[in-house]
């Protein structure tokens, strides 16, 4: 291995980080179980979103609190604050909406999959990014056609398959840079 080659590998490994295939295998776990329970996952995801907008109006308006002089420094983290408990108690119509926000999320990250693809051609899983890449714009227009008749379980199903390819890719970039690592 050439010297440029190797300066390319210690990047690709510090970019990715050391616990990759470990991660990659924990989500490969977690997008099973949204596999075989979506409608479960669904609220899962659907609570967890809700939790994390509180947390977030939370902090909006601690931070108001601390140097907010006017109404609009409030209105975000009514906002945030408000959504995050229409999820709570709303679930089923939260979900729907997350719908909407999962196919968006899908086809950004089809886009960085397709960059990253370039970024680990040298490391031979060019493919499996694309792979993942495909996966995601797939899922985003499935998503669009059913919705919102089939949101319920759609969102734990999409969100396990995805969790599983993007586990995937990672588990195939973690195997491929500890086999890298040690032929240096």
């Amino acid at each position: 291995m050439s010297n440029i080659e190797t300066q390319l590998l210690d990047a690709q490994v510090h970019g990715f980080g050391r616990f990759t295939l470990i991660i990659g295998l924990v989500l490969i776990v977690l997008g099973a179980v949204g596999v075989m329970a979506p409608v479960i996952f669904s609220f899962i995801t659907a609570t967890l979103f809700a939790w994390l907008l509180i947390v977030s109006g939370l902090v909006w308006a601690w931070h108001g609190y601390q140097h907010g002089r006017s109404l609009m420094d409030w209105l975000k983290a009514i906002l945030l604050l408000t959504v995050g408990v229409l999820i709570l108690f709303q679930p089923v119509i939260g979900i729907a909406s997350i719908a909407l926000l999962f196919s968006a999320y899908f086809l950004l990250d089809a886009f960085v999959s397709f960059f990253l693809s370039s970024k680990t051609a040298q490391m031979g899983i060019r493919i499996w990014m694309i792979f993942n890449g495909l996966i995601d714009i797939a899922l985003a227009v499935v998503f669009l056609l059913n919705w919102p008749d089939a949101a319920l379980w759609m969102v734990g199903l999409f969100v396990g398959i995805s969790l599983i390819f993007d586990g995937w890719a990672l588990t195939m970039i973690g195997w491929s840079i500890r086999r890298q690592s040690k032929l240096m």
